[in-house]
């Protein structure tokens, strides 16, 4: 009795122990994502920036205010 009480306890803490993987693997990828994310909408806004530098710069030409 005591053998499967033992083994039922270490099937338990397997158990445990894989789903704590599985969850820090999902965190790991959320991590990933995020990260993922924030870097492109860096990107974005950086280009969003020299476009509005670069329009401005056209209509200061236009209108004789970059002499």
């Amino acid at each position: 009795m005591a053998d499967n009480s033992q083994n039922m306890s270490y099937q338990a803490g397997q158990a445990k122990g894989q789903a704590q993987e599985k969850a820090s693997n999902m965190m790991d990828k959320a991590s990933d994502a995020a990260q993922s994310a924030k870097e492109s909408m860096q990107q974005t806004g950086q280009q969003m920036k020299e476009k509005a530098q670069g329009a401005a710069e056209a209509v200061k030409n236009a209108t004789g205010m970059n002499n």
